[in-house]
């Protein structure tokens, strides 16, 4: 079952003869462990490997004496198709529930046009050699850092302890922007620690898939919800559950839109979200949905009068219609009394449309774990 993901989203910078070192906290933990590479926007086929993963200690090293080779079909490389991903073999390995790990991964010498496929707001830093494989090292020859993630999109745990798996679909808000750097303040990593903390619910895992910058209807940045929601949601190893929170990026595009085909309606967005429901009941999957967080003061034309009718809209029937399994009022809980347009002053990350690590909190406590039945 997937235990953490960082869907893929842009085409990146190529990694040339480079070992990239990347930190995850899982959400649950086991006693083997493997993770998913992508191609997805590469322009051609690349080979990767080898790779490795290990306990974190700190910065980019790893704790002594805790490194695991991953090996692909029994090999230490492998070759990803244009377009497609891998799964490694799994490697036993015992992890426990929100410990970060190290996953160091070596791009051999390519063509310097080769384009990587990254998660491009990623808050978590990438560490990135000059050049060779580090993969092993227990410090980290590092020599620059990225806020990317490259490559890597899932890591899937299986043991007695793990069970099934919340996939928080979303975009920047579900990713964390505004949230603190390295720090797993997202509202789906707040999440994860409430399901830990309760014995009856510590099985369940959360896998994040946000794209800071998408849209339900149309591509923008990333694959839009309605072609991307298979992918990244409903074909997730042990998914049960979705959260959806997403539409924020229509409504504001809106506002830049010339032509009257390009201005999003509410109807649009319903018939989007009717869609998404009907994909995921008819994989008997639950799909609970969340309202649009206040965005006033983000800025003209991202946020207009027109804009903000459509967000009131679409949250009066996501709240009254029924559609969803269950709502978790997320615009109740953020938003500002006094102006209900505002994100109240004290979860506002400062752009007055991401919450802050506090408002992140905040969102995940508003979340019947009721939902959740092991």
């Amino acid at each position: 079952m997937d235990t953490w993901s960082a869907v893929p989203d842009t085409a990146g910078p190529a990694v040339n003869d480079q070992t990239v070192r990347q930190i995850v906290r899982v959400s649950v933990g086991g006693s083997e462990v493997r993770i998913r590479l992508s191609n997805l926007f590469g322009n051609l086929p690349i080979t990767l490997g080898p790779a490795r993963i290990a306990l974190h200690a700190s910065g980019a090293d790893t704790v002594p004496g805790s490194d695991h080779a991953l090996l692909f079909n029994g090999k230490p490389t492998v070759t990803i198709a244009k377009g497609e991903s891998v799964l490694s073999d799994p490697v036993k390995m015992d992890v426990k529930p929100l410990q970060e790990l190290a996953v160091s991964l070596y791009a051999p010498a390519a063509a310097p046009y080769h384009a990587s496929t990254t998660h491009n707001a990623a808050l978590a830093t990438a560490y990135i050699t000059e050049n060779g494989d580090a993969t092993a090292a227990t410090h980290y020859p590092l020599d620059e850092v990225s806020g990317a993630r490259f490559f890597l999109t899932d890591v899937e745990v299986s043991g007695p302890v793990a069970k099934a798996t919340v996939v928080t679909f979303g975009d920047s808000i579900t990713d964390g922007a505004g949230s603190t750097q390295d720090a797993n303040t997202r509202w789906p990593d707040y999440l994860a620690e409430r399901l830990q903390a309760d014995a009856s619910r510590s099985s369940i895992a959360v896998a994040n898939a946000g794209i800071a910058g998408n849209h339900i209807l149309h591509d923008g940045i990333g694959p839009s919800a309605l072609s991307r929601f298979d992918r990244d949601a409903l074909d997730k190893p042990g998914v049960r559950w979705i959260v959806l929170l997403e539409g924020i990026n229509d409504i504001g595009g809106s506002g830049f839109a010339w032509d009257a085909k390009d201005k999003i309606s509410t109807q649009q967005l319903i018939d989007g979200m009717k869609s998404l429901i009907a994909r995921a009941h008819a994989k008997h999957v639950k799909i609970y949905g969340a309202t649009l967080t206040p965005y006033g003061g983000s800025g003209w034309p991202y946020h207009s009068v027109a804009g903000e009718k459509t967000r009131e809209a679409l949250n009066d029937w996501i709240r009254h219609s029924g559609a969803f399994d269950g709502v978790v009022d997320f615009d109740k809980v953020v938003r500002d009394p006094a102006a209900p347009q505002k994100m109240l002053p004290a979860y506002d990350s400062g752009d007055h449309l991401h919450p802050s690590s506090t408002g992140y909190k905040a969102m995940a406590q508003a979340v019947d774990l009721k939902w959740f039945i092991p």
